[in-house]
């Protein structure tokens, strides 16, 4: 075996281990980023940083703010008749939304079972046009930023069908 790829083997590793060092903080330090893990693609790393950044549960009084607050709502530009589509605004933690996009691709992809929100996602990436896949993207982020702010309050189970009813899956 030559040194890279011994190097390649010593940096999984590593990996490796500071995935199971994250994993058991959220387990022990942070018991309410279970309920967060309980959506398939997100892990402990997306959960754990998600309830750090927001820091306390109760600073928004509808869920729904947390999308607006993390930057994933659109931009206005109103002027008049026009009301053009902007992109979104950025504003908040950069790290925890690239998080939640990445969560948002896994959950669109081929991957696990299929959710309310990926049927929601993958529908609107096909009415979307030549774009549509982002935007999809983005939205999904959004709703998962939701979503995880919702089960965070709450700590209720998750219900990955909930809102469709059983012809749409």
């Amino acid at each position: 075996m030559g040194p890279l790829l011994a190097l390649i083997d010593a940096l999984t590793a590593q990996i490796v281990n500071f995935d199971n060092q994250i994993e058991k903080v959220a387990e022990t330090k942070y018991p309410e980023t279970i309920a967060l893990q309980q959506i398939h693609g997100v892990g402990a790393l997306t959960a754990l940083t998600f309830v750090l950044t927001l820091e306390d549960k109760n600073r928004f009084r509808k869920s729904r703010d947390a999308g607006c607050f993390l930057g994933l709502r659109p931009r206005r530009s109103q002027s008049g008749r026009s009301d053009p589509q902007l992109g979104i605004t950025k504003a908040g933690d950069r790290y925890l939304r690239t998080l939640l996009v990445q969560c948002a691709h896994h959950i669109l992809g081929p991957f696990g079972p299929p959710t309310a929100l990926q049927l929601w996602g993958r529908k609107l990436a096909e009415r979307g046009g030549k774009n549509g896949r982002k935007r999809a993207v983005v939205a999904v982020a959004r709703k998962l930023a939701v979503l995880l702010h919702r089960l965070w309050v709450t700590q209720s189970s998750y219900e990955p069908m909930r809102g469709c009813n059983a012809a749409a899956a």
